[in-house]
This record gives C-alpha cells, structure tokens and sequence, in this order.
C-alpha cells in the first residue's frame, strides 16, 4: 500500500525475496543487473516493513556513494511518498542538527564518507533495516568503511551490488561477513577451504558448495533474461551532485547572469532577450557538464567534474557488462574531454561531431566493433543513423526539446534492435539541468518559444526558476 509504481513481475519476485529475508533474519545481496531496478525493488521493501508496523520506532538507513544519496531521496518521494525522509549530506553545519529529526524519520539517506566523518554520531543510533548501496565499497575486509557499517546497529542488513565480486572471493566474504556475521566463518578459515582451492586450483567441489552456501541469499536477475518482462526501451534518470569548487563556480557566474538577465527583461522585455537569456543558461550547463567549458576566469582553476566521474563510472559499468554505448552530447569540446579520458584507461572509443571528415566511415566502423563507445554530438547525430549494434545510450546533458533527445536516442532504439535498450539521462541534482526537466514535462513546444518570440515560450517565472540557486 501507498507504492507510486507497478511493479514489473521480476521486481515483485525481488520484494517477495526481501521480504522473505526479512521474515528469516538473515541479510542478503540484491545483485540484479544495473537498470533492473534494485532502488525500486528496496523502496517498496521499506514501505512493505513501514506500512506492516515492523520499522516502528526505529528508521532504516541508506548508505551511498555521495553521488546517489539525492538520487536515494528523489526516488522515495517519487514512489513512496509517505516515507520520511532525513539526507545526512552536506558540511557538518548543515548535517548535524538534522540529526535531531532522526526520531520522527521513516528513512535516513547518507553517504559513505559523510559515515566515515560522522561515525560515532550514527553508531549512537538503531536502525531497523541497513541497506548499502554499491556495496563494493565495503569489499576490502580492512577498510575503514567497512568497520564503520559493521558497527551500526540494525535488525537487518541488505546489499545493493550488480557486481559483488570485482576480483576475488574475499571481496564476497568481506560483504557476507557484513550481512550474516560467521556463515563464512572467518576469513583464514574461508581462504582455506574456498579461496585457495578455487581460485589457485580451479577446484569444482569447494566452488559448488560455496554457491550453495550462498545461494539463498544473492538474488541475480540481468537484462537478457529479464528482457521478456521489460519494455523495449527503459530510460533512467542519474542524479549528480556537484559540490566544493564546481558548486561555488556554479553559484558565482548564476548570480551574475541572473542580474544580466533581469536587467535585460527590464529594459527590452523577454521577447527580445532571448539572446542574453541563452548565454546565461548555456554557462550554467556548461558548468555542470564540466568547468573546463566555461571560458571565464573563475573557472581556469576548477578541475573537478562530478558529472565526469559519474559519467566514467557508468562506462566503466557498462563496459563490464559488455554493452555497446552510445554517448551524446550537445558540447564536441565536452566530447573531446570524454574522449581523452576513455583513451586514458585504453577504452576504445570512436568520435562523430560536424567536423569528422569520414563521417560514414566512423559509423561503419562502430558497427563492425572496433569500438565500444561512440561519442557523438547531438547535431550530428540526432538523426539518420542505424546503430542498433548499441544497446545502452547516455545522454551526457539535457536539451531543451525532448524530441531531440528522443531521435538521437532513436540511434539505438529502432528496427534492428534485438536487445532491450537503457537509456541513461546524467542531470545535475538542483541545477538548471533537473528544471529543464521538468520544463520538458510541462511544456513540450519550449523550444520553439525560446528561439522564436512565440506566445507561450518561456515566461518570466520560468526564467527565474532556471536561474534559482542550487537546490
């Protein structure tokens, strides 16, 4: 009761599973693959504990890589909207007097090193259901972060993983003795009889016994053998948060262009401010995307790019799996960055903007795989393009009219296609970016008033709620 979404059948078979966990005792690993859903499949498991009075009295805690912690929160008011939720983020100013409304929370949401920073304050607390997020980082038995959670105190404890085992089986037992502390036994002991015998030996006994040790409390869906109960195309949006020097860059120049911008309504009406309006938007995306775009001089010294490393890592996932991606965006100097970046860590990457030469060249040569991603600007290749060989699209920033997105995505999602396609949208938690998104959704001929002076383009409130300040 109360869940905001119709569960697929996999996914209720997943909450069956948690709550079948639950019912037992006993933690476990949710491990489907990425894009099935495991924050929708946990969401409905703690408003299933909430709603059954089994939380009463103590609130669950999510931890994350900072990176997700919003997305965590923007998730449960989309879904499950009669959960309270507490986000432990920020500077130790702005997160410790939240930890007054932890006594009224139905969910608390934090990050890893906001855990780490505030250890002792959580230890002091119980929690009814401990969930890790991107559980890997727990994977080394001596971090730590991983003495930290271990710490807590919690009725159960859940992990979110798609990948579990990034290297050896240590890292399995690391996230087990977490979970079920002693169903491994220790970690000598699980080095003897599993560890050795398996990975130095290749040993077929001591590896069948571990999965039936394990079995029962990893639960592992990916794509292909869920594509049946998945529609054919299933888009994701990825939260960012951006903070420190990247947060302040942003600031500064939204402040500035803000005033620009109402001083140019004020003398020639928004009709005929487009231009001045444009420029200010274009620099707050541009910061988002990365700072190295903004040709200002506040940004020469601003490095970091949280939607870089999001992006990296989402490639990295991606590629592991053995996906074929897409990556679109509107700025070719972002892609130039992208592509530096992906040649860095020796992923074969081909690159398609206006100014390619051979540009059917490119385009065979993706097909025939001697590439694994293919960056291309949204101009370039929003149409006209048969990629089908691809089955993952990334669209590194949002553009005004979703249409555009939709056809560029289209280079994928097509006649052709035998695999279902994701399509993952990287926006920037409280930016400009995340209320062009909701102008999509509001307004679907935005782009034609914004270029034209049509009746019905972007109205004053609207301008001032792009150029807000960071949420």
């Amino acid at each position: 009761p109360g869940l905001q979404a119709t569960l697929r059948p996999y996914q209720r078979e997943g909450l069956d599973w948690l709550q079948h966990l639950a019912h037992h005792d006993v933690g476990g690993i949710l491990a489907d693959d990425m894009g099935l859903g495991k924050t929708l499949q946990t969401i409905a498991h703690l408003l299933a504990e909430h709603a059954s009075g089994r939380a009463a009295a103590r609130p669950s805690l999510v931890v994350a890589p900072t990176s997700l912690t919003t997305n965590w929160q923007r998730e449960i008011a989309r879904f499950a909207p009669s959960l309270r939720v507490v986000l432990l983020t920020g500077s130790r100013a702005r997160r410790h007097p939240r930890y007054k409304e932890l006594a009224r929370a139905d969910v608390v949401v934090t990050s890893y090193p906001v855990l780490l920073r505030d250890e002792d304050r959580l230890a002091a607390h119980d929690f009814h259901l401990l969930v890790l997020d991107e559980a890997q980082a727990i994977k080394n038995p001596r971090s730590r972060v991983r003495r930290a959670v271990c710490a807590l105190e919690a009725r159960h404890r859940l992990c979110l993983s798609g990948t579990p085992i990034e290297n050896n089986l240590g890292e399995l037992w690391s996230l087990f003795d977490f979970l079920n502390p002693g169903q491994l036994g220790d970690s000598a002991r699980f080095a003897q009889a599993f560890r050795k015998p398996i990975e130095r030996d290749g040993e077929e006994a001591p590896l069948r016994a571990l999965r039936r040790r394990v079995g029962p409390f990893i639960l592992r869906r990916t794509k292909d053998e869920v594509a049946r109960e998945l529609p054919p195309k299933t888009e994701i949006v990825r939260t960012v948060g951006i903070r420190g020097a990247q947060r302040d860059l942003y600031e500064s120049i939204r402040v500035a262009a803000h005033a620009k911008v109402r001083e140019a309504i004020a003398e020639k009406g928004i009709a005929r401010s487009t231009i001045t309006i444009l420029d200010a938007l274009m620099k707050l995306r541009q910061v988002c995307c990365d700072p190295r775009l903004v040709r200002v001089r506040a940004a020469a010294d601003v490095r970091a790019s949280a939607k870089l490393e999001a992006a990296l890592t989402l490639l990295e996932h991606q590629l592991r799996e053995g996906r074929r991606v897409l990556l679109f965006s509107q700025f070719t100097s972002m892609l130039a960055l992208i592509a530096n970046e992906l040649a860095e860590r020796d992923v074969r990457a081909l690159s398609l903007t206006g100014a390619t030469p051979d540009r059917q060249r490119r385009i065979d040569a993706f097909c025939a795989g001697e590439a694994d991603v293919f960056l291309i600007s949204l101009k370039a290749g929003g149409t006209g393009l048969n990629l089908t060989s691809a089955d993952t699209v990334i669209h590194y920033d949002p553009w005004w009219n979703p249409a555009a997105q939709a056809q560029a995505t289209d280079r994928a999602y097509r006649i052709g296609q035998t695999k279902p396609v994701f399509v993952y949208n990287l926006i920037v938690a409280g930016s400009v970016e995340e209320r062009m998104l909701a102008l999509q959704q509001r307004k679907r001929q935005l782009a034609e008033g914004i270029y034209g002076a049509a009746s019905g383009g972007l109205g004053e409130g609207e301008v001032e709620s792009l150029l807000a300040p960071l949420d």
